[in-house]
């Protein structure tokens, strides 16, 4: 009984620290406008623009309402711990609220400018040939599957598939509260040690996999990321991923080059040329607000020299399937016994202290 009081009361601490950043009134001000523009018979001429002001309602509202819901919760189990009628049967409502409010806590982490937007993650196989595509292809499901334990949507914006099995890159989107804030965090290096399933002598293999993320950005967030039309060099092709009849016979892929930096960027999974000329700007707008990072870190540090996203050499994170089952951060420490486990999307550990890594 007593240690159920000290848990409800520790809970009543951990909510009001929470209080100080997640500032309630200022939601429902955010909330209310939000709702106010949803009402405007036009919202729907621009459709994307439509869409994703859904989504930031949709998103804001659910914070609201769980704040609220634990608020609720921890005045009942505080006010019966006062009373000295807390119970075992609240043992179990105790655990669940503290798992939530963990959850709730990883965005005091999250305050970083674009931290709430969505993610735009692309996997590239490593040098290796089969091996390497074939472990671009399993951290791809492994995102996927962790997207999906989220309830996040998921769009494959562009595809390279493996000429024998796996995949050469991919570029797709992440759509959910903060996916950016918790996803960045997997930007680096990842190393697979196994045994090889495409050599008869099942020889043991590593095999690198490069992982970057960026913040879906559009043209409103970044007034000082100026893109040119004659700065821009278009390619039109045939997409080469699986689509419809149209994706197939028509040159509804594109490929830009922004020529200052040299940045390219490829879209093709869409329908029309026009919706993958869309992707494509904002996708090349994030690499240019990635590039502009770098410059300022690197002016911070006194680096000099052209800037280099030399990221290969970041490595972050190794899976060994053998000769012994290991997945370990080399950043946190964080390890795991039960690869499959998060090759399977059970990433959570992991990404939470990382989020929490000083």
């Amino acid at each position: 009984m007593h240690d159920l009081n000290q848990r409800a009361q520790e809970l009543h601490r951990r909510l009001e620290n929470i209080k100080k950043y997640f500032n309630i009134e200022n939601k429902k001000k955010d909330l209310s406008g939000l709702e106010a523009k949803s009402m405007d018979p036009n919202l729907w001429d621009d459709q994307e623009n439509a869409r994703r002001l859904m989504q930031n309602l949709d998103f804001l509202k659910k914070e609201i309402e769980d704040y609220k819901s634990m608020d609720e919760e921890v005045a009942a189990l505080l006010s019966l711990s006062q009373e000295n009628d807390l119970s075992k049967e609240f043992a179990k409502d105790i655990e669940t609220l503290g798992k939530r409010i963990d959850k709730f806590e990883l965005k005091s982490f999250l305050t970083e400018a674009y931290d709430a937007k969505n993610a735009i993650v692309s996997i590239h196989a490593g040098q290796g040939g089969t091996e390497a595509m074939d472990w671009a292809s399993m951290l791809f499901r492994m995102y996927l599957r962790f997207c999906e334990r989220r309830n996040w949507k998921t769009e494959t914006l562009d595809i390279s598939e493996g000429d024998e099995a796996g995949i050469k890159s991919v570029t797709f989107k992440v759509e959910g509260a903060y996916a950016y804030g918790y996803l960045k965090g997997e930007a680096g290096t990842h190393r697979l040690v196994r045994q090889s399933p495409f050599n008869a002598d099942k020889l043991r293999q590593t095999s690198f996999a490069l992982v970057e993320v960026l913040p879906e950005l559009e043209e409103t967030d970044l007034p000082d990321i100026q893109i040119k039309d004659e700065d821009l060099e278009w390619q039109f092709f045939r997409a080469s991923s699986q689509g419809g009849q149209n994706v197939q016979k028509v040159s509804t892929a594109v490929r830009v080059i922004h020529l200052p930096t040299q940045v390219t960027v490829t879209a093709q999974t869409e329908r029309f040329q026009e919706q993958n000329r869309k992707i494509a700007l904002n996708l090349l707008r994030s690499k240019l607000w990635l590039l502009e990072q770098a410059r300022e870190e690197a002016q911070k540090k006194d680096l000099k020299g052209e800037y280099r996203p030399a990221s290969w050499g970041n490595q972050i994170r190794s899976y060994v399937l053998h000769p012994y089952k290991m997945v370990k951060d080399l950043r946190t420490e964080v390890e795991t016994a039960d690869p499959d486990a998060v090759l399977d999307g059970e990433l959570d550990q992991f990404i939470d202290a990382e989020i929490q890594n000083p």
